[in-house]
């Protein structure tokens, strides 16, 4: 059995768009998902299914989504070995940041270069970002709480499924898939 972590975008946030832990637990189990466990209750889940691609695994669990709560909610899976390669692939020193203060911005497909390179990132300095293959790297060096940067990333990846989890996320599904 392969392991696999589903980041559910939008899901909890502002009292909308409810999908308590426990029923999304029960609904990858219904799919036929082992070992199902959630970590917060901002939609992060690890579970282990036979090999399948990650996009067949996050079409199935919207489509269970949609149907147990009456809602479209957008999916990304990634295996233990592409979270693991996504980690280690982080172009800033890990050691020396506030995990909170750097965020992933996980993507369905690669981002398109050409719309990230109209984002003027001097504009959103001290923030920064850098390119990854499926996921954007974001540092927000005095916290990300006011930092327009992320939405200025979001609208250059319209199109794509993007999801964003900080640092302390990311490390901790990757403890618990691997």
């Amino acid at each position: 059995m392969e392991r696999y972590a589903a980041l559910l975008r939008g899901v909890n946030v502002g009292g909308n768009r409810k999908v308590p832990m426990a029923e999304l637990r029960e609904v990858m189990a219904g799919l036929g998902w082992e070992d199902a466990r959630t970590y917060l209750n901002s939609g992060n889940a690890v579970f282990a299914a036979g090999e399948r691609g990650t996009a067949e695994l996050a079409a199935e669990l919207e489509a269970a989504i949609a149907d147990r709560f009456g809602f479209p909610v957008p999916c990304l899976v990634r295996t233990a070995g592409e979270l693991r390669a996504a980690v280690g692939a982080c172009p800033y020193p890990t050691a020396d940041i506030d995990p909170t203060g750097l965020l992933v911005l996980f993507l369905d497909r690669a981002p398109d270069t050409g719309r990230l390179a109209a984002v003027d990132a001097a504009a959103y300095a001290p923030d920064e970002f850098r390119v990854g293959e499926r996921e954007l790297y974001c540092r927000f060096p005095d916290g990300m709480g006011r930092s327009r940067l992320p939405a200025a990333l979001e609208a250059a990846c319209r199109g794509r499924t993007v999801t964003g989890r900080n640092w302390r996320t990311v490390t901790r599904l990757l403890d618990r898939v691997s």
